[in-house]
């Protein structure tokens, strides 16, 4: 059977939201959803780091799919996929998880490498461990993310051991590694192992590549500005792309500034209108206060020029 990879476009690591008692928002959640599907993205990634997946209980994360996939279907866009992120500290829980992704609607996993052991995390473990996706119902992505697995940042070679598995389908590099991507890229066909750049700050360059597109957290932000620039580099319009781009480089920097997945949802309540901007701990608020500074001026222009997109 020919791999399913995930189509080429943009995609976005969904922030889920919570009400002050730290659970489930629905509505606020359906209204992001909403806002990004309407933005024109290609899929929709629940449980990725930026949807708290580590906070989350198994119901939890089967709620979040299938709110994700009912209000997109329930509204029009059912070719939108949704990926689940399944990764865990064990191979048994990550098959399960990935088990239950299927149950609730996701087409795809994303799967991080293990962290607790880190140090007994060889090469041959990380093979052994990804190369069970054999066990899962549904394809593969590999999520490369050293900040969130303890250091670990799988090198090309291992990335393309795995891509030759027949249900691993994909990667997600949020090392930002552009050098790898172009190995990956040029050694695979995106139908077969499609490529991600997991930052925004590097997307056109990622594109020039050969990526297959995006799965960048500032997506939450701006789809139609991520869509924009997406179709003006298939159409040739490169300097276009670049003006974009250069504000894509400024605003992905001032997310961080801003705390991260925090500043994300209190950028988003504060410009877009819905949704409250509570994290579960240990991850801490951010004031509105925040957004009254250099970061926040360059969120503004971001979501100046994505209400005019």
């Amino acid at each position: 059977m020919a791999k399913q990879a995930p189509p080429q476009g943009i995609y976005v690591p969904a922030v889920v939201y919570f009400d002050s008692n730290e659970e489930i928002d629905t509505e606020g959640y359906k209204a992001h959803i909403l806002r990004l599907a309407r933005g024109g993205v290609t899929g929709i990634l629940v449980q990725g780091s930026n949807g708290e997946a580590q906070h989350l209980s198994h119901l939890e994360r089967f709620t979040a799919i299938g709110i994700t996939r009912k209000t997109l279907d329930e509204n029009g866009f059912k070719d939108t996929l949704v990926i689940a992120g399944t990764g865990a500290q064990s191979t048994r829980e990550t098959i399960t998880l990935c088990e239950e992704a299927q149950e609730a609607g996701a087409s795809h996993a994303l799967v991080l490498t293990p962290s607790t052991w880190a140090p007994a995390m060889s090469k041959a473990n990380i093979l052994t461990f990804h190369r069970t996706a054999h066990k899962s119902p549904i394809p593969i992505m590999i999520y490369n993310f050293p900040t969130v697995t303890a250091g670990q940042n799988l090198t090309s070679e291992v990335i393309a051991e795995l891509a030759k598995h027949p249900n691993i389908v994909g990667t997600k590099l949020s090392c930002g590694d552009i050098g790898k991507a172009h190995r990956l890229c040029t050694t695979f066909p995106p139908s077969e192992f499609a490529v991600f750049p997991g930052k925004s700050d590097v997307m056109l360059p990622g594109l020039l590549c050969g990526s297959a597109g995006i799965i960048g957290a500032l997506v939450n932000l701006a789809p139609k500005l991520h869509k924009k620039l997406y179709d003006a580099y298939r159409a040739g319009r490169v300097d276009e792309a670049k003006q974009i781009q250069e504000i894509f480089s400024h605003a992905d920097a001032a997310v961080g500034t801003l705390g991260g997945i925090a500043g994300l949802k209190r950028a988003i309540s504060e410009h877009f209108g819905y949704g409250v901007p509570y994290v579960r701990g240990p991850l801490l608020l951010v004031s509105k206060d925040a957004l009254q500074s250099p970061a926040g001026d360059w969120i503004a222009k971001l979501v100046e020029l994505e209400k005019a997109a």
